[in-house]
């Protein structure tokens, strides 16, 4: 991209400019703009000298230091840079010196100073400079030339989204903004031949890719073109899809749109709406329920609609998201998460028109989910399913946070971590923290086996806690576990009956031999 300096300077924004030293040189080239914030030499000989570059100065690392701003100017002039425009002269610094501007024009240096005190603000230049060079290297192209109009006109159009929709219409584009964690925030539809659920499903699936690529990246939609990328508003991370009507446009001028849809949204000063429904799930882990019954209608989500929330480790890899797509696509749900980072939290709720579907078929397909979700060895998840509204849901929450990190010392070979296990942990780990007549109780049902010096008291030990705890009462699985043959470990359960004086599998045994093995193994974490 390059515009040529004069009509750089003939754009709106330079109307009340003075052009301090004119070189007379016609064929100089704006390709690119910086912001000079140190006036150190090395600083601007290491990122302020590139031909080409106009440079946009405060001048407050030099104010009234004209030995600074000569030095300056002989630095920008020896790299070839388009020029130097100067804010601020009379409120940060004085008027420049003559000596400076006759420097800048011996040198053929051209120096532009702004009107102080008035607007445009180095951002709304810096826009409108991108933006002329934009236009400026493909005149020809519809696409580009017209969307600019369009998102320039501030005296047509009330915002920024009235704006966009109008250059969508008339250039035949769909674009949707989403969160970071892949929800609606910004819509402009133009056409319905497939939803955005769909596509949104499919841009899950393909995250990484849409990240990495250089230039906006192909995804077919049901037979509807979407082209996907990331980009900042604020310092924060969102995603954004165009869609290409006609099959009109190239890749290249899409990224190019995209470009400049992201510039029209900093000039028009575009903050999106918050995520509402992440912003729920926030508020739900935090406990606040009090916050969440106020965000949940602009979620638009009824306390009835919540099936299940979970916490869940490494799902998002290759895998998880297309059994996520399947699963909205196969059930009248959907799963709405939280990522940070390998961590993610969760609900799963009904949908639309389907949330009269019956409470026990909800509750299968999620649990189906999160069994299908686990067949990748990596993937760890905590989930309560059936909750009853806000208040279930935050009880549930809480109820994952306490026990999570501790449940998987309990059940080491687990991957789905069910509310029957999150609670058999959680009221271990209160018995535990508590001490008292309660703990000691249960720990003296496992006295017989307290002798860590003794090698087969141990050995018996483990084949409890596995046989128990792992395998569920299944002594082919205990086998399994400890790598034993199963004659072994029905000889070892037999010599444990016999110390104990019970039948250990026996209904009215297995609950308190439970916990009390449960309680053994938290102590090697507890302390």
């Amino acid at each position: 991209m390059k515009l040529k300096l004069d009509k750089c300077l003939a754009l709106d924004v330079f109307k009340d400019a003075t052009l301090l030293a004119d070189t007379g040189n016609k064929e100089i080239y704006v390709k690119s703009v910086g912001v000079l914030e140190s006036f150190e030499e090395e600083y601007i000989n290491k990122y302020m000298a590139h031909k080409g570059e106009l440079v946009f100065t405060g001048l407050f690392g030099a104010k009234d230091d004209v030995g600074k701003q000569l030095s300056c100017v002989r630095q920008l002039a020896a790299s070839e840079a388009a020029g130097l425009v100067m804010f601020y002269v009379g409120s940060v610094s004085k008027e420049v010196s003559k000596e400076v501007f006759k420097e800048a024009e011996k040198l053929g240096l051209p120096l532009i100073k702004m009107k102080d005190g008035t607007n445009p603000t180095q951002g709304e230049v810096t826009n409108a400079v991108v933006f002329g060079m934009m236009r400026e290297e493909d005149p020809g192209n519809r696409l580009i030339s017209n969307t600019v109009s369009h998102l320039l006109n501030f005296e047509k159009h009330a915002s920024f989204q009235e704006a966009l929709k109008e250059a969508a219409i008339k250039n035949d584009f769909q674009v949707v903004l989403l969160s970071s964690d892949f929800n609606p925030i910004l819509t402009i539809e133009t056409r319905y031949r497939t939803t955005i659920q769909d596509a949104i499903n499919l841009g899950r699936t393909r995250e990484t890719d849409v990240e990495r690529s250089p230039l906006y990246t192909l995804l077919d939609v049901n037979g509807v073109l979407t082209y996907w990328g990331p980009i900042k508003i604020d310092n924060e991370k969102y995603f954004m899809f165009i869609v290409d009507n006609e099959d009109t446009y190239t890749a290249g001028e899409i990224t190019k749109l995209a470009e400049i849809i992201e510039l029209a949204m900093g000039m028009w000063k575009y903050t999106p709406e918050r995520d509402a429904k992440a912003e729920l799930i926030k508020t739900l882990i935090r406990g606040n329920k009090s916050l969440a019954y106020t965000l949940k209608d602009e979620a638009g989500i009824k306390p009835q609609d919540i099936i299940s929330v979970f916490f869940a480790r490494g799902i998002d890899t290759v895998l998880s998201p297309e059994a996520i797509v399947v699963f909205e696509k196969e059930s009248s749900l959907s799963l709405l998460r939280v990522n940070e980072g390998e961590e993610t939290f969760g609900m799963i709720v009904a949908r639309g028109q389907d949330r009269d579907e019956d409470q026990a078929v909800s509750k299968m397909n999620a649990i189906k989910l999160y069994n299908n979700l686990k067949e990748d060895k990596n993937v760890r998840i905590f989930h309560v399913t059936g909750v009853d509204g806000i208040e279930g849901a935050g009880d549930a929450f809480r109820l994952i946070n306490e026990s999570w990190s501790f449940v998987q010392t309990v059940f080491p070979y687990k991957r789905v971590f069910t509310k029957y296990e999150l609670t058999l942990v959680n009221n271990c780990i209160n018995i535990q923290l508590q001490g008292g007549y309660v703990k000691k109780n249960y720990m003296e049902l496992l006295e017989a086996f307290d002798d860590k010096n003794n090698h087969k008291e141990r050995q018996l030990l483990e084949t409890l806690e596995t046989f128990v705890l792992d395998a569920g009462i299944n002594s082919g699985k205990t086998s399994d576990f400890l790598g034993i043959h199963t004659n072994t470990v029905q000889y070892r359960l037999k010599k444990i009956n016999d110390i104990l004086g019970v039948e250990i599998t026996g209904n009215r045994v297995v609950p308190g031999l439970t916990i009390a093995l449960a309680l053994k193994r938290l102590e090697r974490v507890i302390a």
